[in-house]
Protein backbone atom coordinates (compact mmCIF):
# COMPACT_ATOMS: atom_id res chain seq x y z
CA UNK A 1 0.00 0.00 0.00
CA UNK A 2 1.94 3.57 -1.01
CA UNK A 3 1.51 5.76 1.77
CA UNK A 4 1.13 9.60 1.00
CA UNK A 5 2.71 11.39 3.62
CA UNK A 6 3.98 10.62 7.35
CA UNK A 7 1.05 13.28 8.33
CA UNK A 8 -1.79 11.76 6.55
CA UNK A 9 -0.66 8.28 6.03
CA UNK A 10 1.87 6.67 7.79
CA UNK A 11 0.65 8.12 11.20
CA UNK A 12 -2.42 8.13 10.50
CA UNK A 13 -3.06 11.56 11.88
CA UNK A 14 -5.35 13.70 10.14
CA UNK A 15 -4.05 16.22 8.13
CA UNK A 16 -6.31 19.38 10.33
CA UNK A 17 -5.44 18.10 13.62
CA UNK A 18 -5.30 21.14 16.07
CA UNK A 19 -7.36 22.86 13.15
CA UNK A 20 -9.55 25.34 15.40
CA UNK A 21 -13.17 26.04 14.47
CA UNK A 22 -12.97 28.99 12.39
CA UNK A 23 -10.38 26.99 9.96
CA UNK A 24 -11.82 23.99 9.73
CA UNK A 25 -15.23 25.86 8.50
CA UNK A 26 -12.92 28.11 6.27
CA UNK A 27 -11.71 25.03 4.38
CA UNK A 28 -15.41 24.19 4.18
CA UNK A 29 -15.81 27.27 2.29
CA UNK A 30 -12.88 27.16 0.17
CA UNK A 31 -13.31 22.84 -0.53
CA UNK A 32 -17.26 24.46 -1.40
CA UNK A 33 -16.25 27.24 -3.76
CA UNK A 34 -14.30 24.97 -6.20
CA UNK A 35 -16.40 22.04 -5.69
CA UNK A 36 -19.06 24.24 -7.21
CA UNK A 37 -16.73 25.74 -9.87
CA UNK A 38 -16.54 21.78 -10.74
CA UNK A 39 -19.96 20.72 -10.89
CA UNK A 40 -21.57 23.62 -12.33
CA UNK A 41 -19.21 23.72 -15.43
CA UNK A 42 -21.09 20.39 -16.21
CA UNK A 43 -24.16 22.52 -16.68
CA UNK A 44 -23.29 26.54 -17.00
CA UNK A 45 -22.46 26.15 -21.16
CA UNK A 46 -25.45 24.32 -22.44
CA UNK A 47 -27.92 27.50 -21.82
CA UNK A 48 -24.76 29.42 -23.55
CA UNK A 49 -23.96 26.89 -26.21
CA UNK A 50 -26.48 28.34 -29.28
CA UNK A 51 -24.74 31.59 -28.41
CA UNK A 52 -21.30 30.10 -28.93
CA UNK A 53 -22.55 28.33 -31.80
CA UNK A 54 -23.75 31.37 -33.71
CA UNK A 55 -20.39 33.52 -32.61
CA UNK A 56 -18.29 30.67 -33.48
CA UNK A 57 -20.25 28.96 -36.56
CA UNK A 58 -19.55 24.94 -35.71
CA UNK A 59 -21.96 22.69 -36.66
CA UNK A 60 -24.73 21.25 -35.34
CA UNK A 61 -22.74 17.76 -35.18
CA UNK A 62 -20.32 19.09 -33.89
CA UNK A 63 -21.66 21.31 -30.76
CA UNK A 64 -21.62 17.57 -28.30
CA UNK A 65 -17.98 17.90 -28.32
CA UNK A 66 -17.88 21.16 -26.36
CA UNK A 67 -20.08 19.29 -23.42
CA UNK A 68 -18.14 15.63 -23.98
CA UNK A 69 -14.72 17.23 -24.40
CA UNK A 70 -15.69 18.04 -20.78
CA UNK A 71 -17.21 14.77 -19.58
CA UNK A 72 -14.30 12.31 -21.42
CA UNK A 73 -11.42 14.19 -20.06
CA UNK A 74 -13.34 14.61 -15.93
CA UNK A 75 -14.31 10.62 -15.75
CA UNK A 76 -11.65 9.15 -17.30
CA UNK A 77 -8.89 10.60 -15.48
CA UNK A 78 -10.58 11.31 -11.57
CA UNK A 79 -8.95 7.63 -10.13
CA UNK A 80 -5.50 9.12 -11.37
CA UNK A 81 -6.04 12.75 -9.83
CA UNK A 82 -7.68 11.11 -6.54
CA UNK A 83 -4.28 8.49 -6.14
CA UNK A 84 -2.17 11.63 -6.98
CA UNK A 85 -3.88 13.65 -4.49
CA UNK A 86 -2.74 10.62 -1.68
CA UNK A 87 0.36 10.42 -3.20
CA UNK A 88 2.00 13.95 -3.95
CA UNK A 89 -0.30 16.07 -1.00
CA UNK A 90 -4.13 16.98 -1.37
CA UNK A 91 -2.87 21.00 -0.63
CA UNK A 92 -0.49 21.03 -3.52
CA UNK A 93 -3.06 18.82 -5.82
CA UNK A 94 -5.73 21.15 -5.43
CA UNK A 95 -3.92 24.19 -5.89
CA UNK A 96 -2.46 22.74 -8.85
CA UNK A 97 -5.74 21.34 -9.64
CA UNK A 98 -7.36 25.08 -9.52
CA UNK A 99 -4.69 27.14 -11.29
CA UNK A 100 -4.93 24.83 -14.24
CA UNK A 101 -8.94 25.25 -14.05
CA UNK A 102 -8.21 28.29 -14.50
CA UNK A 103 -6.36 29.11 -16.86
CA UNK A 104 -8.17 26.38 -19.07
CA UNK A 105 -11.29 28.68 -18.44
CA UNK A 106 -9.65 32.12 -19.55
CA UNK A 107 -8.26 29.95 -22.69
CA UNK A 108 -12.08 28.53 -23.69
CA UNK A 109 -13.30 32.00 -22.76
CA UNK A 110 -10.62 33.56 -25.51
CA UNK A 111 -11.29 30.99 -28.25
CA UNK A 112 -11.25 32.47 -31.44
CA UNK A 113 -12.57 28.91 -32.95
CA UNK A 114 -14.27 25.68 -31.96
CA UNK A 115 -10.91 23.77 -32.32
CA UNK A 116 -10.00 26.23 -28.94
CA UNK A 117 -12.72 25.60 -27.37
CA UNK A 118 -13.23 21.84 -27.38
CA UNK A 119 -9.52 21.99 -26.78
CA UNK A 120 -10.08 24.28 -23.27
CA UNK A 121 -12.90 21.89 -22.18
CA UNK A 122 -10.97 19.45 -22.02
CA UNK A 123 -8.18 20.98 -20.25
CA UNK A 124 -10.70 21.86 -18.08
CA UNK A 125 -11.63 18.17 -17.33
CA UNK A 126 -8.34 17.26 -16.87
CA UNK A 127 -7.36 19.59 -14.06
CA UNK A 128 -11.30 19.21 -12.48
CA UNK A 129 -10.29 15.27 -12.25
CA UNK A 130 -7.10 16.54 -9.55
CA UNK A 131 -9.38 19.19 -8.14
CA UNK A 132 -12.53 16.80 -7.34
CA UNK A 133 -11.07 14.23 -5.30
CA UNK A 134 -8.91 16.31 -3.91
CA UNK A 135 -11.51 18.56 -2.46
CA UNK A 136 -13.81 15.79 -1.14
CA UNK A 137 -10.42 14.08 0.37
CA UNK A 138 -9.53 17.32 2.27
CA UNK A 139 -13.59 17.74 3.91
CA UNK A 140 -13.04 14.32 4.97
CA UNK A 141 -9.54 14.41 6.86
CA UNK A 142 -10.61 18.32 8.32
CA UNK A 143 -14.12 17.44 9.83
CA UNK A 144 -13.47 15.00 12.77
CA UNK A 145 -16.21 15.74 15.39
CA UNK A 146 -18.92 13.61 14.80
CA UNK A 147 -21.46 16.83 14.69
CA UNK A 148 -19.42 19.10 12.53
CA UNK A 149 -18.97 16.17 9.64
CA UNK A 150 -22.70 15.88 9.90
CA UNK A 151 -23.16 19.60 8.97
CA UNK A 152 -19.97 20.13 6.72
CA UNK A 153 -21.42 16.71 4.81
CA UNK A 154 -24.96 18.18 4.67
CA UNK A 155 -23.42 21.23 2.58
CA UNK A 156 -21.16 19.60 0.61
CA UNK A 157 -23.90 17.56 -0.44
CA UNK A 158 -26.17 20.09 -1.20
CA UNK A 159 -23.71 21.92 -3.24
CA UNK A 160 -22.62 18.50 -5.38
CA UNK A 161 -26.70 17.75 -5.96
CA UNK A 162 -27.63 21.15 -6.36
CA UNK A 163 -24.37 22.94 -8.49
CA UNK A 164 -26.21 21.48 -11.64
CA UNK A 165 -28.89 23.91 -10.89
CA UNK A 166 -27.46 26.35 -9.95
CA UNK A 167 -24.80 26.28 -13.20
CA UNK A 168 -28.16 26.67 -15.34
CA UNK A 169 -29.39 29.70 -13.60
CA UNK A 170 -25.67 31.38 -13.42
CA UNK A 171 -25.40 30.35 -17.29
CA UNK A 172 -28.94 31.69 -18.27
CA UNK A 173 -27.78 35.27 -16.52
CA UNK A 174 -24.33 35.37 -18.09
CA UNK A 175 -25.38 34.57 -21.26
CA UNK A 176 -28.41 36.60 -21.12
CA UNK A 177 -27.13 39.88 -20.24
CA UNK A 178 -23.31 39.74 -20.72
CA UNK A 179 -21.78 37.27 -22.91
CA UNK A 180 -21.64 33.53 -23.00
CA UNK A 181 -17.77 33.89 -23.01
CA UNK A 182 -18.53 34.87 -19.04
CA UNK A 183 -19.64 31.36 -18.56
CA UNK A 184 -15.76 30.43 -18.70
CA UNK A 185 -14.92 33.64 -17.69
CA UNK A 186 -16.56 33.57 -14.48
CA UNK A 187 -14.40 30.68 -13.40
CA UNK A 188 -11.84 32.50 -12.83
CA UNK A 189 -13.72 34.76 -9.91
CA UNK A 190 -14.49 31.03 -8.05
CA UNK A 191 -10.83 30.19 -8.26
CA UNK A 192 -9.09 33.28 -7.18
CA UNK A 193 -10.97 33.12 -4.41
CA UNK A 194 -10.60 29.43 -3.30
CA UNK A 195 -6.60 29.96 -4.24
CA UNK A 196 -6.35 32.65 -1.72
CA UNK A 197 -8.46 30.43 0.99
CA UNK A 198 -6.61 27.48 -0.14
CA UNK A 199 -3.04 29.36 0.51
CA UNK A 200 -4.07 30.30 3.31
CA UNK A 201 -6.17 28.33 5.30
CA UNK A 202 -4.90 24.21 3.98
CA UNK A 203 -1.52 22.89 5.73
CA UNK A 204 1.37 21.19 3.72
CA UNK A 205 2.13 17.77 4.80
CA UNK A 206 5.18 15.44 3.76
CA UNK A 207 4.45 12.45 1.64
CA UNK A 208 6.48 9.59 1.33
CA UNK A 209 9.33 9.56 -1.47
CA UNK A 210 8.99 5.75 -1.85
CA UNK A 211 5.82 6.04 -3.17
CA UNK A 212 4.96 4.88 -6.79
CA UNK A 213 1.52 5.18 -9.70
CA UNK A 214 0.12 2.39 -10.57
CA UNK A 215 1.37 2.94 -14.26
CA UNK A 216 -0.72 -0.22 -15.90
CA UNK A 217 -3.77 0.48 -13.55
CA UNK A 218 -3.89 4.08 -14.53
CA UNK A 219 -4.19 3.79 -18.30
CA UNK A 220 -6.38 0.50 -17.77
CA UNK A 221 -8.89 2.65 -15.87
CA UNK A 222 -8.11 5.79 -17.65
CA UNK A 223 -9.05 3.94 -21.44
CA UNK A 224 -11.83 2.42 -19.79
CA UNK A 225 -13.36 4.96 -18.76
CA UNK A 226 -12.85 6.86 -21.68
CA UNK A 227 -14.30 3.85 -23.25
CA UNK A 228 -17.61 4.14 -21.66
CA UNK A 229 -18.08 8.07 -21.55
CA UNK A 230 -17.36 8.40 -25.49
CA UNK A 231 -19.24 5.28 -25.99
CA UNK A 232 -22.32 6.42 -23.88
CA UNK A 233 -21.88 9.79 -25.76
CA UNK A 234 -21.81 8.35 -29.22
CA UNK A 235 -25.09 6.76 -28.55
CA UNK A 236 -26.93 10.41 -28.63
CA UNK A 237 -25.34 11.27 -32.00
CA UNK A 238 -25.10 7.67 -33.88
CA UNK A 239 -27.82 5.36 -31.89
CA UNK A 240 -27.27 1.77 -29.87
CA UNK A 241 -26.88 -0.60 -33.17
CA UNK A 242 -23.76 1.79 -34.06
CA UNK A 243 -20.33 0.26 -33.60
CA UNK A 244 -19.43 3.37 -32.70
CA UNK A 245 -21.31 3.29 -29.39
CA UNK A 246 -21.23 -0.65 -28.69
CA UNK A 247 -17.77 -1.23 -29.74
CA UNK A 248 -17.02 1.52 -27.06
CA UNK A 249 -18.72 0.38 -24.52
CA UNK A 250 -17.61 -3.17 -24.79
CA UNK A 251 -13.71 -2.37 -25.23
CA UNK A 252 -13.99 0.06 -21.66
CA UNK A 253 -16.33 -2.44 -19.72
CA UNK A 254 -13.60 -5.15 -21.00
CA UNK A 255 -10.80 -2.77 -19.54
CA UNK A 256 -12.19 -2.20 -16.06
CA UNK A 257 -12.57 -5.71 -15.43
CA UNK A 258 -8.97 -6.18 -16.42
CA UNK A 259 -8.33 -3.41 -14.05
CA UNK A 260 -10.16 -5.03 -11.34
CA UNK A 261 -8.13 -7.78 -11.67
CA UNK A 262 -4.96 -6.51 -12.47
CA UNK A 263 -5.41 -4.25 -8.47
CA UNK A 264 -6.14 -7.60 -6.64
CA UNK A 265 -1.86 -8.27 -7.67
CA UNK A 266 -0.21 -4.68 -8.03
CA UNK A 267 2.37 -3.69 -4.92
CA UNK A 268 0.78 -0.02 -5.57
CA UNK A 269 -2.82 -0.26 -6.35
CA UNK A 270 -4.68 2.70 -8.36
CA UNK A 271 -7.94 1.25 -5.73
CA UNK A 272 -7.38 -0.80 -3.05
CA UNK A 273 -10.07 -2.95 -3.74
CA UNK A 274 -10.51 -2.86 0.39
CA UNK A 275 -12.27 0.49 -0.80
CA UNK A 276 -14.87 -0.32 -2.67
CA UNK A 277 -15.84 -3.84 -0.68
CA UNK A 278 -17.44 -2.38 2.17
CA UNK A 279 -20.82 -2.53 2.11
CA UNK A 280 -22.37 0.57 3.00
CA UNK A 281 -19.26 1.97 0.77
CA UNK A 282 -20.39 0.36 -2.52
CA UNK A 283 -23.73 1.36 -2.16
CA UNK A 284 -22.80 5.02 -1.61
CA UNK A 285 -21.09 4.68 -5.02
CA UNK A 286 -24.37 2.74 -6.62
CA UNK A 287 -26.59 5.20 -4.94
CA UNK A 288 -24.10 8.42 -6.36
CA UNK A 289 -24.28 7.08 -9.94
CA UNK A 290 -27.87 6.21 -9.80
CA UNK A 291 -28.58 9.70 -8.48
CA UNK A 292 -25.87 11.54 -11.46
CA UNK A 293 -28.27 8.90 -13.80
CA UNK A 294 -32.01 10.15 -12.85
CA UNK A 295 -30.77 14.02 -12.39
CA UNK A 296 -30.40 14.83 -16.06
CA UNK A 297 -34.23 13.69 -16.34
CA UNK A 298 -34.95 16.95 -14.93
CA UNK A 299 -31.80 19.18 -15.62
CA UNK A 300 -31.58 18.22 -19.66
CA UNK A 301 -35.43 17.85 -20.44
CA UNK A 302 -36.96 20.47 -17.81
CA UNK A 303 -35.01 22.97 -19.02
CA UNK A 304 -36.00 22.43 -22.53
CA UNK A 305 -39.85 22.12 -21.55
CA UNK A 306 -39.50 25.23 -19.75
CA UNK A 307 -37.78 27.23 -22.57
CA UNK A 308 -39.72 25.63 -25.97
CA UNK A 309 -42.84 24.55 -24.79
CA UNK A 310 -43.06 27.64 -22.24
CA UNK A 311 -41.53 29.84 -23.73
CA UNK A 312 -39.18 30.97 -20.50
CA UNK A 313 -36.00 32.74 -21.01
CA UNK A 314 -32.56 31.70 -19.98
CA UNK A 315 -32.81 33.52 -16.94
CA UNK A 316 -36.41 32.62 -15.56
CA UNK A 317 -35.44 28.85 -16.41
CA UNK A 318 -32.25 28.81 -14.02
CA UNK A 319 -34.56 31.01 -11.42
CA UNK A 320 -37.22 27.80 -11.83
CA UNK A 321 -34.76 25.27 -10.62
CA UNK A 322 -34.38 27.68 -7.11
CA UNK A 323 -36.87 25.53 -5.16
CA UNK A 324 -35.33 22.15 -5.50
CA UNK A 325 -31.56 23.73 -4.70
CA UNK A 326 -33.65 25.04 -1.34
CA UNK A 327 -35.57 21.77 -1.08
CA UNK A 328 -32.34 20.25 -1.26
CA UNK A 329 -29.99 21.69 0.83
CA UNK A 330 -33.27 21.58 3.76
CA UNK A 331 -32.81 17.25 3.59
CA UNK A 332 -29.20 17.41 3.22
CA UNK A 333 -28.74 19.19 6.53
CA UNK A 334 -31.28 16.95 7.75
CA UNK A 335 -30.44 13.73 6.72
CA UNK A 336 -26.96 14.46 7.71
CA UNK A 337 -27.06 15.55 11.45
CA UNK A 338 -30.26 14.20 12.33
CA UNK A 339 -31.83 11.07 10.42
CA UNK A 340 -27.96 9.37 9.21
CA UNK A 341 -27.37 9.27 12.84
CA UNK A 342 -30.09 8.09 14.34
CA UNK A 343 -32.13 6.07 12.03
CA UNK A 344 -28.94 5.05 9.28
CA UNK A 345 -28.63 4.62 5.58
CA UNK A 346 -30.85 1.87 5.16
CA UNK A 347 -34.31 3.88 5.62
CA UNK A 348 -33.05 7.71 5.15
CA UNK A 349 -31.84 6.59 0.99
CA UNK A 350 -34.05 4.47 0.20
CA UNK A 351 -36.81 6.91 1.15
CA UNK A 352 -35.09 9.84 -0.56
CA UNK A 353 -35.07 7.87 -4.19
CA UNK A 354 -38.62 7.10 -3.15
CA UNK A 355 -39.51 11.33 -2.92
CA UNK A 356 -37.26 11.55 -6.28
CA UNK A 357 -39.52 8.79 -8.22
CA UNK A 358 -43.27 10.59 -6.98
CA UNK A 359 -41.56 13.60 -7.86
CA UNK A 360 -40.73 12.81 -11.60
CA UNK A 361 -44.39 10.77 -11.79
CA UNK A 362 -45.86 14.20 -10.80
CA UNK A 363 -43.85 15.89 -14.17
CA UNK A 364 -45.21 13.27 -16.43
CA UNK A 365 -48.89 15.10 -15.98
CA UNK A 366 -47.11 18.72 -17.76
CA UNK A 367 -48.93 19.66 -20.54
CA UNK A 368 -48.59 22.32 -23.29
CA UNK A 369 -50.01 25.38 -20.69
CA UNK A 370 -48.73 23.65 -17.49
CA UNK A 371 -48.91 26.31 -14.66
CA UNK A 372 -45.39 27.04 -12.91
CA UNK A 373 -46.85 27.52 -9.06
CA UNK A 374 -49.20 24.31 -9.25
CA UNK A 375 -47.37 21.92 -11.75
CA UNK A 376 -43.76 22.61 -11.60
CA UNK A 377 -42.38 24.29 -8.46
CA UNK A 378 -44.43 21.18 -6.08
CA UNK A 379 -42.49 18.36 -8.30
CA UNK A 380 -39.16 20.26 -7.94
CA UNK A 381 -39.46 20.58 -4.33
CA UNK A 382 -40.38 16.53 -3.86
CA UNK A 383 -36.96 16.23 -6.12
CA UNK A 384 -35.00 18.56 -4.31
CA UNK A 385 -35.94 16.73 -0.91
CA UNK A 386 -35.35 13.27 -2.51
CA UNK A 387 -32.00 14.44 -3.67
CA UNK A 388 -30.46 15.65 -0.49
CA UNK A 389 -32.01 12.31 1.14
CA UNK A 390 -29.68 10.37 -0.97
CA UNK A 391 -26.65 12.68 -1.65
CA UNK A 392 -25.59 13.74 1.67
CA UNK A 393 -25.61 10.19 3.27
CA UNK A 394 -24.14 8.39 0.57
CA UNK A 395 -21.37 11.17 -0.19
CA UNK A 396 -20.65 10.41 3.49
CA UNK A 397 -20.42 6.98 4.00
CA UNK A 398 -18.47 6.68 0.60
CA UNK A 399 -15.10 8.38 2.18
CA UNK A 400 -16.03 6.95 5.98
CA UNK A 401 -14.21 4.40 7.15
CA UNK A 402 -11.46 4.62 4.67
CA UNK A 403 -7.13 4.52 5.67
CA UNK A 404 -6.52 8.41 5.45
CA UNK A 405 -4.00 7.32 2.82
CA UNK A 406 -6.66 5.88 0.43
CA UNK A 407 -9.19 9.25 1.25
CA UNK A 408 -8.16 10.70 -2.39
CA UNK A 409 -9.02 7.64 -4.40
CA UNK A 410 -12.00 6.91 -2.18
CA UNK A 411 -13.14 10.92 -3.07
CA UNK A 412 -12.44 10.29 -6.63
CA UNK A 413 -14.84 7.06 -6.82
CA UNK A 414 -17.03 9.27 -5.76
CA UNK A 415 -16.80 11.94 -8.50
CA UNK A 416 -16.45 9.47 -11.22
CA UNK A 417 -19.44 7.40 -10.09
CA UNK A 418 -21.60 10.38 -10.58
CA UNK A 419 -19.53 11.12 -13.80
CA UNK A 420 -20.37 8.02 -15.66
CA UNK A 421 -24.10 7.96 -14.24
CA UNK A 422 -24.49 10.81 -15.86
CA UNK A 423 -22.63 10.13 -19.05
CA UNK A 424 -25.37 7.04 -18.86
CA UNK A 425 -28.19 8.93 -18.20
CA UNK A 426 -27.80 11.35 -20.56
CA UNK A 427 -27.21 8.79 -23.21
CA UNK A 428 -30.34 6.84 -22.22
CA UNK A 429 -32.98 9.66 -21.58
CA UNK A 430 -31.90 10.79 -24.96
CA UNK A 431 -32.32 7.53 -26.80
CA UNK A 432 -35.74 6.70 -25.39
CA UNK A 433 -37.08 10.24 -25.62
CA UNK A 434 -36.56 10.26 -29.38
CA UNK A 435 -38.06 6.91 -29.91
CA UNK A 436 -41.10 8.10 -27.73
CA UNK A 437 -41.32 11.32 -30.13
CA UNK A 438 -40.87 9.18 -33.61
CA UNK A 439 -43.44 6.73 -32.72
CA UNK A 440 -45.52 9.39 -31.60
CA UNK A 441 -45.17 11.25 -34.88
CA UNK A 442 -46.36 7.81 -37.16
CA UNK A 443 -48.83 8.55 -39.37
CA UNK A 444 -49.04 12.50 -38.32
CA UNK A 445 -48.77 15.28 -40.43
CA UNK A 446 -45.00 16.50 -39.28
CA UNK A 447 -45.93 20.14 -40.41
CA UNK A 448 -48.33 20.58 -38.20
CA UNK A 449 -47.10 22.60 -34.70
CA UNK A 450 -49.73 21.26 -32.23
CA UNK A 451 -48.32 17.84 -33.49
CA UNK A 452 -44.40 18.84 -32.88
CA UNK A 453 -45.69 20.30 -29.87
CA UNK A 454 -47.53 16.99 -28.30
CA UNK A 455 -44.69 14.88 -29.77
CA UNK A 456 -42.25 16.85 -27.49
CA UNK A 457 -44.80 16.20 -24.57
CA UNK A 458 -44.17 12.38 -25.37
CA UNK A 459 -40.53 12.66 -25.53
CA UNK A 460 -40.50 14.75 -21.84
CA UNK A 461 -42.66 12.06 -20.38
CA UNK A 462 -40.23 8.98 -21.55
CA UNK A 463 -37.59 10.87 -19.95
CA UNK A 464 -39.23 11.34 -16.78
CA UNK A 465 -40.91 8.03 -16.68
CA UNK A 466 -37.24 6.43 -17.15
CA UNK A 467 -35.70 8.42 -14.66
CA UNK A 468 -38.26 7.57 -11.86
CA UNK A 469 -37.67 3.86 -13.04
CA UNK A 470 -33.74 4.44 -12.45
CA UNK A 471 -34.65 5.81 -8.74
CA UNK A 472 -36.69 3.16 -8.33
CA UNK A 473 -34.10 0.61 -9.04
CA UNK A 474 -31.73 2.61 -6.76
CA UNK A 475 -34.67 2.68 -4.28
CA UNK A 476 -34.50 -1.61 -4.13
CA UNK A 477 -30.52 -1.90 -4.04
CA UNK A 478 -30.37 0.70 -1.43
CA UNK A 479 -32.54 -0.96 0.76
CA UNK A 480 -30.58 -4.79 -0.27
CA UNK A 481 -27.39 -3.14 0.34
CA UNK A 482 -26.91 -0.89 3.26
CA UNK A 483 -26.97 -2.02 7.09
CA UNK A 484 -29.23 -1.32 9.33
CA UNK A 485 -28.55 0.90 12.18
CA UNK A 486 -27.17 4.61 12.93
CA UNK A 487 -23.87 6.03 12.29
CA UNK A 488 -21.70 8.13 13.36
CA UNK A 489 -18.90 10.06 11.69
CA UNK A 490 -15.68 10.28 13.70
CA UNK A 491 -12.78 11.73 11.36
CA UNK A 492 -12.40 8.83 8.47
CA UNK A 493 -13.91 5.87 11.07
CA UNK A 494 -17.34 5.42 11.00
CA UNK A 495 -19.15 3.94 14.12
CA UNK A 496 -22.42 1.46 13.50
CA UNK A 497 -24.60 1.59 16.08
Amino acid sequence: MSLPSVTAGSTGIPESTGDGPRRRWGILAVVGIAQLMVVLDATIVNIALPSAQLDLGFSDSARQWVITAYALAFGSLLLLGGRIADLFGRKATFLVGLVGFAVASALGGAAPNFEVLVTARAAQGLFGALLAPAALSLLTVTFTDPAERGKAFGIFGAIAGGGGAIGLLLGGVLTEYLDWRWTLYVNLVFAVVALAGGLLLLRTTLRDTTAKLDLLGTALVSAGLFGLVYGFSNAESHGWSSIETWGFLTGGAGLLIGFTGWQTRAANPLLPLRVVLDRNRAASFLAVMITGAGMFGIFLFLTYYMQQTLGYSPVSTGLAFMPMVAGLIVSSTLASTVLLPRIGPKPTVPFGMGVAVAGLVLLTRLGLDSSYATDIMPSLIMLGLGFGLVMAPAMSLAVAGVDPADAGVASATVNTAQQIGGSIGTALLTTMSASAATEYMTGKNPADPMVLAHASLEAYDAAYWWSAGIFAVGLVLSLLLYRRGGYIATGTTAIHM
